[in-house]
């Protein structure tokens, strides 16, 4: 796909989609729109990126790699251009998945580019390669990481992270960190059993970890998870005005189906459902609010149908099949996200209410994620649905893990939770 827009839909669209760092605060319309409306208050977060202050002397002079995406933003502006503004020397930007200006399908290899806006080359770390090379480092002086989070471990950012990371020691690079807030900071889920480490699970963490980006940096060193014990030099400009208690409203919607407030505090949940049967509305303008499928007819009333739609979801599951299951736009997102944990009950549900119990976690249809031990991160997970265990029974099953590393998080932490 390609990866550039104008520049003028560009800038509309982040108009549009995000609030002046400054001024405002994002609120959510009723169809769950991210908007910039509501005044601020007066002890507002401020983002690493926020303060270019405190690190523009550290950039000064050097020749800069950037990973980016369009949640990579100074005030209203992609922080490469703010910072091409301030005279900082930008030779580099490094793309995750999704691709620099988040245009491209959950999954689909993203090519390298040339920004047609600045004509800096863009180096894809989601296509032929993962990390930056020794060829791409030797260019530059300095590295810099500014990408939002929403604190998964399938959430493919963290990966990224490593990757950077790994390039960085390898090269004798200083990273330097833009931290922002985590939408979802809380702990839970079981420890990813390593036997079934992949590309959506490189770590040994729950589903949510709880941390933010700088924090999960500290964490990879401190642990010693890049490859050979290898340390990289961070510097985390870390966010002001801020704590994992903190109900956030993302002000650019972090990856194309990741659209809604709504869908950012629903993920760590929905996101198992890739790994069933069941579709998590890919495929329709509301991704991640939604549950459901066609064998589910007479069960439900609520349906949606699944269509391909080009920079999003271009084969969904059940494409062109209506769907019945579960509308869960309606959540309350702040009692939702004060619970902070997982909502196993939908998962039990559905499973309940799905008529061939064998095909539940069939996931060879989806072009999505994969087979749910991947997922949840253990392959005891369809069994205890199969015996009928509870919710609480279930999560009882995650300790001790769970607890312990709750206790080795507290090392990394740089916000009260």
């Amino acid at each position: 796909m390609t990866m550039f827009v104008r520049s003028s839909i560009v800038i509309g669209a982040f108009l549009l989609s995000r609030f002046a760092c400054a001024d405002t605060q994002p609120r959510t319309h009723a169809q769950g729109q991210i908007t910039a409306e509501t005044p601020a208050p007066a002890s507002k977060i401020i983002t690493g990126a926020d303060q270019v202050p405190a690190y523009l002397p550290l950039l000064k002079g050097k020749r800069v790699g950037m990973l980016v995406n369009q949640t990579s933003v100074i005030g209203k502006k992609l922080s490469v251009d703010s910072l091409r503004s301030h005279g900082i020397d930008i030779k580099a930007i490094f793309g995750p998945e999704h691709g620099f200006r988040a245009n491209a399908s959950n999954g689909a290899v993203v090519k390298d580019e040339i920004d047609k806006e600045t004509g800096i080359p863009i180096i894809s770390l989601y296509g032929a390669k993962r990390k930056p090379s020794k060829a791409d480092m030797a260019g530059l002086d300095i590295m810099v990481f500014d990408i939002a989070d929403v604190g998964c471990r399938f959430y493919t950012n963290i990966n990224t992270l490593a990757d950077v990371m790994e390039a960085c020691a390898e090269n004798n690079k200083e990273l330097i960190i833009l931290d922002r807030p985590n939408p979802n900071a809380y702990v839970d889920g079981p420890i990813l059993d390593m036997r079934f480490k992949s590309g959506i699970g490189k770590f040994p963490i729950p589903a949510t970890h709880g941390m933010t980006i700088g924090e999960f940096a500290q964490m990879i060193n401190g642990e010693g998870w890049l490859p050979n014990k290898l340390k990289c030099k961070i510097n985390v400009i870390k966010v002001k005005n801020y704590d994992h208690s903190m109900y956030y409203e993302m002000p650019v919607k972090p990856s194309p189906n990741l659209n809604t407030q709504a869908s950012v505090i629903l993920y760590p949940t929905l996101c198992l459902f890739e790994g069933t049967i069941i579709s998590q509305g890919r495929g329709t303008y509301m991704p991640f609010t939604v549950l459901g499928a066609p064998a589910l007819k007479g069960k439900y009333d609520f349906n949606f149908k699944p269509v391909s739609i080009k920079g999003m979801s271009e084969s969904p599951l059940h494409q062109d099949a209506t769907c019945y299951g579960l509308d869960l736009r309606n959540t309350d997102l702040k009692k939702f996200h004060a619970a902070k944990k997982i909502n196993l009950k939908w998962m039990i549900e559905l499973y309940n209410a799905y008529p061939d119990k064998s095909k539940f976690f069939d996931s060879s249809q989806s072009k999505a994620m994969g087979r749910i031990e991947r997922l949840i991160g253990n392959d005891v997970f369809v069994k205890q649905l199969a015996q009928g265990m509870s919710e609480e029974e279930i999560r009882k099953t995650w300790e001790p893990g769970l607890t312990t590393y709750k206790k080795m998080r507290k090392q990394y932490t740089l916000y009260a939770d």
